[in-house]
């Protein structure tokens, strides 16, 4: 890895959607870099962010809902120059996705043209990047389902979404990203919708890609198990901002937020001491209380703050930078020891 230099670096990034009711400040303040050859986890519950965070990149926010309004996306290309993607055109930013930069996204199902064949799909996404002909692009095509490992390659190019099974349809879309060798490729919760067989065949698929191209993750999720096997740094996220990051086994080991302790407490199996016991001594599973806070109402001071244990009066005076913990671990709260 090449850590100098990164692949990706976010610096600030702020992405907010504008209602009749208010602005939805779903990004605020949002930074993180990504080297070659690693796997950053981005994870958080629901409406955190993640995923605005990762089509802010690409380029993909709806332009009649809501914009970038700060910060940079600073992305290292193949001949080594560093392009700003803010600034950056629809049509320059077409020119990189599929090619340089790719994404794919949790329902593949509702991402393929139910009409087209497989074969057609990617065939059509080679031959506007890469060029050639069709015969040429069909045989591409067929060495990238071979590749993600889709027995009988040659016929499903001829066959259609709906006639492959969930995890099959998963793994065109990995091809579909990968046609073009990006460097970087974003993974929105690629395994949500799959039984765990499946999704630990993807999980390793993707490791296994990894290490022959030297492609940067980007790996969206909730799931923290998926979390310690695939990541090498992880960024925790909480209404639109990142409040803890580092390496993954120091902040599994050692976590300083409030909310990623709470995060890993609500993992099964994990012992916690003396935590409440359901009848037959079995550890009931613990569970963070409260709600996150209303989008357009957020808290004036740390967002977490309502639902902590932990607040102080200083909690609610002001939203608290990322100290600096040692090893690369940072985390944004005023308490600086795990309890």
């Amino acid at each position: 890895m090449n850590h100098a230099t990164p692949l990706l670096e976010v610096e600030h990034l702020r992405t907010h959607f504008f209602t009749p009711r208010g602005t939805v400040k779903s990004v605020d303040g949002v930074s993180f870099s990504l080297a070659a050859g690693e796997t950053l986890a981005v994870v958080g519950e629901s409406g955190s962010g993640k995923s605005v965070s990762s089509l802010s990149i690409m380029g993909l926010i709806p332009p009649d809902a809501g914009r970038i309004v700060g910060g940079s996306i600073r992305f290292r290309r193949r001949d080594g120059s560093v392009c700003e993607l803010t600034r950056m055109t629809q049509r320059e930013l077409r020119r990189l996705r599929g090619n340089e930069m790719a994404m794919v996204f949790q329902d593949p199902m509702s991402c393929l043209n139910p009409v087209l064949t497989i074969g057609d799909q990617l065939a059509e996404a080679i031959r506007i990047h890469l060029g050639g002909g069709r015969a040429a692009a069909l045989a591409h095509a067929r060495r990238m389902l071979e590749m993600v490992e889709i027995p009988a390659a040659a016929r499903r190019l001829g066959e259609y979404p709906h006639q492959l099974s969930g995890g099959m349809r998963q793994r065109v879309m990995i091809a579909l990203a990968l046609a073009c060798q990006p460097s970087l490729l974003i993974a929105d919760e690629p395994t949500t919708a799959l039984d765990v067989t499946v999704q630990a065949q993807i999980l390793a698929l993707l490791q296994r890609l990894q290490r022959d191209t030297g492609t940067g993750i980007l790996f969206i999720t909730h799931n923290l198990g998926v979390v310690a096997e695939i990541a090498d740094r992880v960024a925790v996220m909480y209404s639109g901002r990142v409040v803890e990051q580092g390496d993954v086994m120091r902040l599994f080991a050692q976590p300083r937020h409030p909310y990623t302790r709470g995060l890993l407490a609500c993992l099964p199996g994990r012992h916690h001491g003396d935590a409440a016991r359901l009848a037959g001594g079995r550890p009931r599973l613990a569970a963070i209380p409260g709600q996150v806070a209303s989008p357009l109402a957020p808290p004036p001071g740390c967002a977490f703050e309502p639902r902590c244990a932990l607040a102080q009066a200083a909690c609610r005076a002001a939203v608290p930078e990322l100290a600096d913990f040692g090893a690369g671990q940072s985390a944004r709260c005023i308490l600086g020891s795990p309890q």
